[in-house]
């Protein structure tokens, strides 16, 4: 993917801001601006992702009464715990209820 020029007019109050979250990260004032460009971009294509399941699946009560909520799912199978694995990597396990 090749980049391309933006040439932007902004308030200099504006600008000034920038410039002082761009420094607290030690970023260029492009480089912040373009990563939060990234980021509200990613923003957008999640919930627009969210909302075609939520469309494709019907809405949370809908899935909420096919597959129960989490409370019936946490009596059901127990909690579930982040655990170190045998390679230092995180694994997840359910534990069991106590019954």
């Amino acid at each position: 993917m090749g980049s391309t020029v933006l040439s932007l007019r902004i308030d200099g109050e504006l600008l000034d801001r920038l410039r002082q979250h761009a420094a607290k990260r030690g970023m260029s004032v492009q480089d912040y601006v373009v990563r939060t460009l990234i980021r509200d971009d990613f923003d957008e294509r999640f919930t627009a992702a969210v909302e075609e399941t939520e469309k494709f699946y019907g809405d949370s009560e809908e899935t909420e009464k096919l597959y129960g909520d989490s409370e019936e799912t946490e009596k059901l199978y127990g909690d579930s715990e982040e655990e170190p694995g045998p390679d230092g990597g995180v694994r997840y396990s359910l534990t069991p209820p106590v019954t």
